[in-house]
C-alpha cells in the first residue's frame, strides 16, 4: 500500500524518544491557525512511496537511530491507516520503535467498523502516539482549527483503553491557549490517563509566517507574538497542577 508522502527527514530530534527517521505524510483535514506545514494539507498532493522504500531509507543510517526509531507525522497520518499498517508491520519485523504524531481528527471522521478494526490492529504495532491537543473547549477549538474536537478527545480515551503509550503535545499561543484556568482544565482532563508518559508544552513561534507568504496564503495569527519561553515554563506547571489534582482525586 503506497502512501502519499510530503517529505522525509533523516535526523529528527523532537519527534519522539531518541533520534528519529521522520515521515511527513500528505493530507490533513485540520486548518490550524498556527500550522507551519500548510503545504501538507492537500489530500491529493505529495509523492507516492512504498513502505519498503521508507524502511530502506531508514536502514541507510540505522546506526544513528539507537534509542530512536520511525515517527510518522504530517499532515495527519491516520488519514492513511492502510499505509501505516504496512509500514509498521515491516518496522516491527525489524525491531524498529514506531511512533505516530497525530491530531486525532481522523478518529471521528473515519469511525466506521472497518476503519476502527484497522486502527485496533495498527495500535498493536504502535509503540507511542504523540497526540496534539489543540484546545479542549469545543467552540474555541473550531475557531482555532475549523474542526470539532469531540473525536479528538475521544481518541485520547481510546488510546488509554488500548494501553498505548501517549505523549500529549500542546502549543501555547499568547491570547489563545495561554489562559491559566483553561490550562489547568487541560491538565485535569489528561490527568485521568494511565498511559500518559510525557507532556510537551510547545511555545508558539512565528516562523511559519514566511511560508504562508511564499504560498500566497493568509496567515491568521499575523501580529501574535511568539510565546516567551520563560513564561512557557510557568504555563506548563499549571497544566501539571491540573494533572496532579486529577490523579489525587482518583486515588481517593
Amino acid at each position: 500500500m503506497k502512501g502519499r508522502i510530503h517529505s522525509l527527514e533523516s535526523f529528527g530530534t523532537v519527534d519522539g524518544p531518541g533520534v528519529r527517521f521522520v515521515v511527513f505524510v500528505q493530507g490533513c483535514p485540520m486548518r490550524c491557525a498556527y500550522c507551519h506545514n500548510p503545504d501538507t494539507w492537500d489530500m491529493n498532493g505529495g509523492t507516492l512511496m512504498e513502505p519498503s522504500y521508507i524502511i530502506e531509507q531508514y536502514e541507510r543510517n540505522i546506526s544513528f537511530y539507537k534509542g530512536g526509531g520511525i515517527t510518522v507525522t504530517g499532515g495527519e497520518p491516520l488519514m492513511q491507516v492502510d499505509f501505516l499498517l504496512d509500514l509498521f508491520t515491516l518496522a516491527k519485523e525489524k525491531g524498529i520503535h514506531t511512533c505516530i504524531d497525530s491530531s486525532g481528527i481522523a478518529y471521528k471522521q473515519n469511525a466506521n467498523p472497518e476503519w476502527l478494526a484497522k486502527l485496533d490492529k495498527l495500535m498493536t504495532l504502535t509503540d507511542l502516539v504523540m497526540l496534539d491537543i489543540k484546545h479542549i473547549d469545543p467552540e474555541k477549538h473550531k475557531e482555532l482549527t475549523s474542526q470539532p474536537n469531540d473525536g479528538i478527545l475521544a481518541f485520547a480515551k481510546y488510546l488509554n483503553e488500548k494501553n498505548v503509550d501517549m505523549w500529549i503535545r500542546h502549543v501555547i499561543v499568547p491570547g489563545l491557549t495561554d489562559d491559566d484556568e483553561y490550562l489547568f482544565q487541560l491538565g485535569y482532563f489528561i490527568g485521568e490517563f494511565t498511559n500518559l508518559k510525557a507532556l510537551d508544552a510547545l511555545p508558539y513561534h512565528t516562523m511559519g509566517e514566511s511560508k504562508y507568504e511564499k504560498l500566497g496564503m493568509e496567515y491568521k495569527l499575523k501580529g501574535v507574538p511568539a510565546m516567551d519561553k520563560n513564561v512557557l515554563l510557568e504555563k506548563k506547571e499549571i497544566i501539571l497542577n491540573g494533572i496532579r489534582k486529577r490523579r489525587a482525586e482518583l486515588k481517593e
